[in-house]
This record gives structure tokens, C-alpha cells and sequence, in this order.
């Protein structure tokens, strides 16, 4: 599908948002309409999982044999401990330190499954990593004393799932199927989860709650990646891996309009460290080698 550099713009432009519209739909569902993790991530795959399969058969590819050819068992944990560990996070960070957080960790496990393959770095992208590394131990220093300390392993953990999940995909030639395929693979895990929950939770789902919920997973998820993978085979592997970096500025845009949430000068210098450096590394490899 030709794409003029506008519509290429928008798409990317559209798909980030929806990346930034997990963090702060997960937090509403969470903080403000009080939603169980388990609960927001069991809706969010099965919402996710259920757009993907309409996406399918609008495609004329939903038959189920070919839909599981596509992704794996493996693949699809790393989808599921992202999803827990990144709900999970956010009942004790709010949405920009868990946006920040959860990119960090990502482009760190990618840089680090690039040098155990035997790439070496240049001086650029040493100092680099060493500026991005300085600005994660500034942030999370503070924070080891505080009750947030597990929420913050908590999306650590779904940002190494979620690097390993990219790396992965990176060598897909059906992104799109095999992101579809290793959600459905999910949804019988969520609803038996979500089955469980209905007969033995203690408090009811809000409208809100679940609301959020479903535009998580059917609009931010599900749409938000069919997009991505549109646009993606068209940027350049480091534009792309740069322009997710703006995710966090994005997330503690929406988390101070929608969720009342307050930027400090911490994150800020925090996050000029790590994204900064994180950024050197990723334009110096722009460079012919």
C-alpha cells in the first residue's frame, strides 16, 4: 500500500498516541474507576483479540488454521506477562514514570540482545548507554526505599517481555497475523479469567471501568498495533525505534489533562537522561557503519 510521506506522518503520529492511550486508559481504569488489574488485563485481550479477529475476516484471512500458523506459544507469554506486569505496575506509578519506565526497559533489552549477538559499540553508543543508564539510576534511586519500588519492577518486567516480544517480531514477514494469532491465543486464558473473577469477586465493575478497559484493548491495543504494523515496514528500524521514545512525553501529557497527575522536575530531569541517551545510541546507528 503506497503511502504519501502525510498520511505515513499521521499514521505514525495516530499509532504512537494509541501507545500512549494504554498507559493513560490503564491508569483512569485503575486509580479513578478503582478496576482490578487482572480484571483491566483480562478485558484488555479479550477486547483486543476480538477487534483483531474482525480485522481478519475483513481481510478474508480469519479461518483458524491459518490464523494459528502465525505467532507462537512463546510469543504469546511474552504478550501475557506484559500485559500483567504492565497493569500490575500501574496501581503505584502513575502514567508517565510507568510510560518511561516501560519504553526504558524495552530499548535496553533490545540493546542488550544486540551485544550478545556480538555487535560492537561505537564510542557514541557507549556514551550513549552510559547517559541513559546514569538518568534510570537518578530516577529509580529514590524510589527504592518507597512502596512504588514493586510497581516499578513490575513494568521493568513487562518491558522485558515486551522487548523480547519485539525482537521476535522483528523478523516476522505477517506482523499483523501473528499479533492477532498470538492474542486469540490468549483469549481462552482471559475468559476462563474473566469468568473467575465474575463469580467470585467481591466488588462490581463500573461502566467506566470497563469501558476503559475495552478502548485499552480493542482501540489502543488491538487497532493501535494493526496500525503500527501498517506503517512500520516503511520507517527506518532506528526512526521507528526513536519516534516510541516520544510515548512517554505523550502519556504524561494525557496523565496531567485526564488524570489529574502532577510532572516533577525528577521525572523531567530523569527522562532528558534516559531518553536522551537513549536517542544518541539510536541516531548513531543511523549512520553507515
Amino acid at each position: 500500500m503506497p503511502f504519501s510521506t502525510g498520511r505515513l506522518f499521521g499514521f505514525t503520529f495516530i499509532a504512537l498516541l494509541a501507545f500512549a492511550a494504554n498507559s493513560i486508559l490503564c491508569r483512569l481504569a485503575l486509580r479513578v474507576e478503582e478496576v482490578a488489574p487482572l480484571d483491566f488485563s483480562l478485558i484488555r485481550i479479550l477486547s483486543a483479540s476480538l477487534i483483531l479477529w474482525l480485522l481478519l475476516i475483513s481481510k478474508g484471512a480469519h479461518r483458524p488454521r491459518l490464523i494459528l500458523q502465525h505467532g507462537s506459544h512463546k510469543e504469546a507469554l511474552y504478550l501475557l506477562v506484559y500485559i500483567l506486569g504492565f497493569s500490575y505496575a500501574y496501581i503505584g506509578l502513575n502514567t508517565a514514570t510507568g510510560a518511561l519506565i516501560l519504553f526504558a526497559a524495552v530499548q535496553f533489552t533490545m540493546l542488550a540482545a544486540s551485544l550478545m549477538s556480538g555487535k560492537r559499540l561505537s564510542i557514541i553508543e557507549s556514551i550513549g548507554i552510559l547517559i541513559s543508564f546514569f538518568g534510570l539510576c537518578y530516577f529509580v534511586y529514590p524510589e527504592l526505599d518507597n512502596p512504588s519500588g514493586l510497581n516499578l519492577l513490575f513494568m521493568v518486567i513487562a518491558g522485558i517481555a515486551w522487548g523480547l516480544y519485539s525482537l521476535v517480531g522483528s523478523q516476522s514477514s505477517s506482523p499483523l497475523l501473528d499479533t492477532s494469532s498470538n492474542f486469540i491465543r490468549l483469549f481462552p486464558f482471559a475468559v476462563a479469567g474473566l469468568m473467575a473473577v465474575l463469580l467470585w469477586s467481591n466488588g462490581p465493575l463500573t461502566g467506566l471501568g470497563i469501558f476503559y478497559s475495552i478502548a485499552s484493548g480493542a482501540l489502543a491495543s488491538g487497532l493501535g498495533y494493526a496500525l503500527w504494523y501498517l506503517v512500520l515496514p516503511k520507517l527506518a528500524k532506528s526512526v521507528a525505534a526513536v519516534c516510541q521514545l516520544s510515548v512517554p512525553v505523550w502519556a504524561a501529557i494525557g496523565g496531567v489533562l485526564f488524570v489529574n497527575e502532577a510532572i516533577t522536575w525528577h521525572l523531567v530531569i530523569s527522562a532528558g537522561f534516559i531518553l536522551g541517551g537513549i536517542t544518541l545510541v539510536l541516531l548513531s546507528q543511523m549512520k553507515p557503519q
